[in-house]
Formats: C-alpha cells, structure tokens, sequence
C-alpha cells in the first residue's frame, strides 16, 4: 500500500508539469487566471507599500476565512467569485508573495489606488499602475518559460487562460474629479479624457498580448457616483446619484466597449469580452430589494455623512447586517453586492452583462 501511494504521488507531481491539476476534486476550466485592477480586486499587494490605501487590518476581512489579507471588502471580491465558478481550490494569490509552481494557476497584480495613467492616486502614496502590473505579468511569464521549458510551452498554455482587467475607476475617483490634486479636468474635456485613457488601455492590453494573453475579460467602470463617497460630497439629500461623473464614467464604458471590438478584429486569436458592471449597479440600485439589499447609499463600516468620508477606521466595528448593504466602506461593495457582480461577470444573466459572451463560455473557447 505505501509503494502504491508513493507511485500515485510522483504520478501526481508528472501530471502537474504537464499542466494539469492534480486534486480530490474536478479541474478548474481554465488552468490559470490573471488578475490586473485596483482596490476593487487587490487581495495583498499594497500591504508592503508605503501607502494610504491599505486593507490589511480589521474589520476589513471580517467574514473571509483567512481574515484581514488586503482585500477592501468583508469578505470576497468579485474576482475571488469567479475564480470559484471557474473551478479552483484556492484563490488567486497576489504577486507579491506567489512562488514557484503556484504562478501556474495565475497571479493577482491589482494595487489598490492604480490606475490607467501613472500620476492617479499619487496623492495616497505608493501604488502599481497598469503599466507596472503589465511589467509584473512579463516577470511571471519569464518565470512560466523556465517552468515550461520552452516560449512555445509557454504562449500554448497561456491561451488557456482567462485575464481579467479593471482599471479606470481611480482614474476618475483620484485624478479627473479630484481638481485640487489633478490638472487633467481643466485640460481635458470628459469624452476627452475617455479617449486618452482608452488610448493607454489598448497599450497595455497589447503587451499582455504580446506575452500570451489570449482569453481577456475587460470590466467597465461601476456608478462611482452612487458611492458612499460622492455622496457624501456631492448629493443634496445623501441618496441621489451624482450624475455627473456617472455620465463620465459612461463615456469611459462605451469606448471600452468599442475597443472590445477593435480587439477581436485586430488581434489575431483573441478572444476579448467586456463586463458591464456599470449596467450590473444600474439594477441594484433600481431594485434593491429583489437582490436582498436594504442599504444602497450608506457604507457598512467609515466615518461621517453616509459612512462616505474614509475608510473603516482599524477594528471599527462594522454594521452586523453586512448581507443587507451593498457597500462594505466609502468606495467599495460588500461581499454581498461582489457577489452579484462576480455570479454575472461569469454567466450573464442580462444579456447586456457581457459583451459578445461571458466568462463562462469564454473559458470553454
């Protein structure tokens, strides 16, 4: 019996190299996913940062298993859903601290405060741009080849994989509508400044092609305006959306939108998808109720008007009825509300969700 058991563990170990998961359970979909983002998805990046925009503490984590790790949330973000629907035991690691053969299931790269352009969120401290996650990716890939053996091992199992992409939101919330701070409201109109980021998008979105990148997710802004934050600023009664940002924000979609199709027609064997977070918010907000919100408008833990000032202060006791608001702080959405958006990022429910398909059938590509 133990000769039978050490045979199936080098089995296991050969089964592994060759890219296939070795585990009690079914194979995830896709061999691995790549994470690129900002605070919405970042699980770990920023705890090593000299930054302000750090999640590393209490009540953040509060009902994830593993507690405080650098997610903005309660719990779960909505990366960590999909990676769950996908089919993996575990979730994503961050690049900071991912290792070794572990890298073959993916990387997160997301920094909290990042954005499109490099100055956004300066003001908060250090954070990795889209650029410097970009340049993260090609260190990891550098790292699968030597894995693999060979480049060719390495671009075949890469295009497997699915990469997903939220960036944008600090470019608007930490640059364009923070004018103290930021020149780019006073040069750019906002259809402007829309077409400028998406200009730095496709860029990036090129070299992580050029690295193997094959099967891409790219999320649009959600109503940033509807934030705990801008209402707290800029809402007469605390409730109502702040309509002119959400209108830039849609700006900024609708061109992502357009450069989905200007991906699939340019780049050879890719397979590009958009994910319309924004339209996502639209029916919560609309509805509440029906998804089991009861507070759309106040953050579950912050301080000031609507919780919308700053984040959870350390160990500030939180709201006990996380399940019922949709945000957990002053920018960010509760495990409940991550949820919602992860369940309909990987199968669409509306058919707007997701643009020409969703992450499920993405992976079956």
């Amino acid at each position: 019996m133990a000769m039978e058991f050490k045979k199936m563990g080098v089995m296991c170990a050969l089964v592994f190299v060759l890219n296939i998961w070795c585990k009690a359970g079914a194979e995830p979909q896709v061999p691995c996913y790549f994470i690129f983002g900002d605070s919405l998805v970042d699980n770990g990046n920023n705890n090593q940062l000299q930054s302000l925009a750090k999640a590393n503490y209490r009540p953040y984590g509060i009902d994830f298993p593993a507690g405080p790790t650098g997610r903005f949330s309660n719990g779960k973000t909505t990366v960590d859903v999909i990676a769950e629907l996908l089919g993996f035991d575990d979730y994503i690691p961050p690049y900071v601290s991912a290792r070794g053969q572990e890298i073959l299931g993916g990387v997160n790269y997301a920094s909290a405060a990042a954005g499109i352009r490099e100055e956004t969120g300066q003001q908060l401290g250090s954070r990795i741009s889209f650029s410097g996650q970009v340049r993260n990716y090609q260190n990891t890939v550098s790292q699968v080849v030597n894995l693999l053996g060979d480049e060719d091992s390495a671009a075949q199992y890469l295009s497997k994989c699915i990469y997903s992409v939220g960036l944008g939101s600090n470019d608007y919330l930490n640059n364009y509508f923070m004018p103290l701070y930021y020149s780019s409201s006073r040069q750019y109109t906002p259809e402007q400044y829309a077409d400028v980021l998406i200009q730095q998008y496709r860029e990036q979105i090129r070299i992580m092609y050029d690295y193997g990148a094959r099967k891409m997710a790219l999320f649009g802004v959600g109503q940033i305006g509807c934030s705990p934050n801008e209402l707290a600023q800029n809402s007469p009664d605390g409730s109502t959306c702040v309509q002119r940002i959400n209108s830039a924000n849609q700006i900024f979609n609708n061109r992502l939108k357009s450069l989905v199709n200007d991906l699939n027609n340019n780049l050879t064997d890719a397979r590009v998808i958009y994910i319309d977070a924004y339209g996502i918010f639209q029916d919560i907000i609309t509805s509440p109720s029906s998804f089991g919100f009861r507070v759309i408008n106040v953050g579950c833990c912050g301080v000031g008007r609507n919780n919308g000032q700053i984040t959870c202060l350390p160990n500030q006791t939180p709201c006990p009825n996380r399940k019922e608001y949709l945000f957990w702080d002053a920018y960010h959405p509760t495990e409940a509300g991550n949820a919602i958006v992860g369940r309909r990022a990987y199968s669409a429910q509306s058919a707007s969700d997701a643009y020409p398909i969703d992450i499920r059938r993405l992976a079956q590509l």
